[in-house]
């Protein structure tokens, strides 16, 4: 299992949001290039991106940082956020992006998705971001009439292999991840689940490791930059 660090990218800073709101957030560095090159050093395998300016606006508005990052780093990146069109994603995969994350796109643009599966296979990923058992979409900000299981089992028809699934009344909480929303995914679907949102503890890692390989990863944020927890031993606990 993954212990994937988040670069949570907003005006250029790294930074972390409370449950998604721009009016809640903690800038832990203006060097994102850095941040990253650190992760890498204590020994991080992958890395999680995301664009909140394009999430919040559909523009991708970090472009140069992220290509800066797929520079300097030599483990894969995924990337998430305001990727909505066909364009956005050969941009990203051109900056070193392993995998891409599409959010609103599967729920509103579904064709388009679908086709961006058949054509890029594995590195396309589904964010699943749950509100109230919704679907949320365009950086959180509106909640389609999509349910969860929905949506997974319409993506899993695509050739989806793996989702990252956010519950994003936890995000940046530091109260656990949705556990219970969790298994509700895991008896309705085959697929592979990064889990996001609410990482707190080294307990809440080891309550996660009897999922065994149904869970690929966990991305954990704010418990890493606020040092509720370090990586290394984040990391320890699936070795």
């Amino acid at each position: 299992m993954l212990v994937i660090p988040a670069i949570d990218l907003h005006r250029g800073c790294c930074v972390r949001l409370y449950q998604g709101d721009p009016e809640r957030e903690t800038v832990y560095g203006e060097n994102p290039v850095e941040i990253a090159l650190q992760w890498e050093q204590l020994g991080a395998k992958m890395l999680h991106l995301v664009d909140l300016d394009g999430a919040f606006t559909g523009l991708t508005k970090n472009a140069e940082i992220i290509r800066k990052i797929g520079e300097s780093v030599h483990v894969p990146l995924q990337l998430g956020g305001g990727i909505r069109t066909k364009d956005s994603v050969e941009k990203a995969l051109s900056f070193g992006i392993s995998r891409i994350i599409l959010g609103t796109m599967a729920v509103e643009e579904p064709r388009m998705a679908s086709e961006l599966v058949s054509e890029h296979g594995e590195a396309i990923l589904v964010g699943i971001d749950a509100r109230d058992g919704k679907v949320a979409v365009k950086g959180w900000k509106e909640s389609s009439t999509l349910n969860v299981l929905e949506l997974v089992s319409q993506i899993e028809e695509w050739g989806v292999k793996e989702v990252v699934y956010t519950d994003i009344s936890r995000d940046g909480t530091l109260k656990g991840p949705d556990f219970e929303g969790l298994k509700t995914i895991l008896a309705h679907t085959s697929l592979q689940i990064i889990v996001s949102g609410g990482i707190s503890s080294l307990g809440d890692l080891t309550a996660l490791k009897p999922y065994g390989e149904r869970i690929r990863g966990v991305i954990i944020g704010k418990a890493l930059y606020s040092n509720q927890l370090t990586l290394p031993d984040a990391m320890a606990v699936f070795n």
